[in-house]
């Protein structure tokens, strides 16, 4: 199967792809936080972008402590998905 890719199809996924490794270092070399919590994520995201993912279990919240605890989401994984359906519009 051969999928043919315009120049700005091929621009828009290598810069995903550049924007996403970035973030990963970024994150693991400690310069943004690994984590989004709630709040931001909503904010960055939607509230319902960020809840039919996590219906869908496209991500999993991970919760810090018990019953009222705060729960944060990886960010590479909102990042993953996000560029992913960003591609998809373009291809």
């Amino acid at each position: 199967m051969n999928i043919l890719l315009t120049d700005y199809q091929l621009g828009i996924l290598l810069r995903n792809a550049a924007e996403m490794g970035a973030k990963l270092v970024l994150s693991r070399t400690g310069k943004i936080k690994p984590y989004l919590n709630k709040s931001e994520a909503f904010r960055r995201y939607g509230r319902k972008n960020i809840e039919r993912w996590i219906d869908q279990g496209l991500i999993t919240p991970r919760k810090d402590g018990n019953q009222s605890a705060a729960w944060r989401i990886d960010r590479i994984e909102v990042e993953a998905i996000q560029k992913s359906l960003d591609a998809m519009l373009y291809i």
